[in-house]
């Protein structure tokens, strides 16, 4: 019930930035974070730092490192960071277009993320819920795992390109491997690949194709653990834990911390974009760089 609230109350507070008009809307957003630093200490950290959150629940004196504080971005850095993706007449943010190959992507020079993982895990929601304080956007959310079939590309102001990429596993596209694999490898603008995660079945052999991928060509990536709203805080934690273990034993250009979110709840999805908007140099956390 308590969770089912929290989204009412942060779901309310974007619904209320998209209905006012779009030359208020920047004073709108930051209306509704300074909402979000309103509320109750243990919802704001569980709403903005889920795996600080997670981390009080560790038995004492046996806490594993989750590596908390390599992103640490103050409060006023993250709200600092929704204004990157806040839809304006100045800051527009849209769909460009999609491709089934790399010579048919838009030739774009901006910085440039990017979002895979394995069918049903959640990606669709994922983008969408980083896209809510752009409500015009429209980002395709189907029920049915594969949906996504074409690398699809998102322009965010003049700040940065994501793509939204085909899921892997249950109904992958034929060409898969062929296409992500040489948008991974050629790809000269590509600042930083995100490798979302199912948190409730954790990693799967379907996933080590992406990470084989990114570890073959050196690229550096980040580890998202959606749908962190579906289990129990238990079950939760074990998956981090042996997530974690992964990224520190098995993976090399893998970003050290973990991001655990929520499509539905929106935990974690403010701390995620501001994440976004440092690596793609649009904003400097806490003096701290991204190589």
């Amino acid at each position: 019930m308590a969770a089912r609230r929290l989204w009412f109350d942060v779901g309310w507070l974007f619904a209320m930035g998209a209905e006012l008009g779009s030359g208020r809307r920047a004073y709108c957003t930051s209306q509704a974070f300074a909402e979000v630093l309103r509320l109750p200490n243990k919802q704001l950290t569980k709403l903005v730092f889920p795996l600080q959150e997670l981390e009080r629940h560790f038995v004492p004196g046996s806490r594993p490192d989750l590596h908390l504080k390599i992103f640490n971005p103050s409060l006023d850095d993250i709200a600092r960071a929704e204004s990157v993706f806040t839809a304006s007449s100045r800051n527009r943010i849209e769909y460009l277009s999609s491709a089934v190959r790399l010579d048919h992507a838009p030739d774009l020079r901006r910085p440039e993320v990017c979002f895979i993982g394995r069918s049903n895990v959640g990606k669709s929601s994922l983008i969408k819920a980083l896209f809510s304080l752009a409500p015009e956007v429209e980002v395709r959310v189907s029920k049915k795992p594969g949906h996504t079939k074409k690398m699809n590309f998102f322009k965010v102001g003049k700040y940065f390109t994501l793509v939204d990429m085909p899921g892997y596993g249950y109904r992958a596209p034929e060409d898969f491997v062929d296409m992500v694999e040489t948008y991974l490898k050629e790809r000269k603008n590509l600042m930083r690949t995100f490798l979302l995660v199912d948190s409730v079945v954790g990693i799967q052999k379907t996933d080590n194709i992406a990470i084989e991928m990114c570890e073959e060509f050196a690229l550096p990536y980040v580890m998202v653990l959606t749908k962190i709203d579906k289990s129990s805080k238990g079950h939760l934690l074990k998956q981090v834990l042996q997530i974690q273990k992964f990224v520190d034993t098995k993976t090399q250009g893998c970003f050290p911390q973990l991001f655990p979110v929520s499509a539905v709840t929106y935990s974690g999805i403010h701390l995620l974009r501001c994440f976004i908007a440092n690596i793609t140099g649009n904003l400097k956390t806490n003096g701290f760089q991204f190589s």
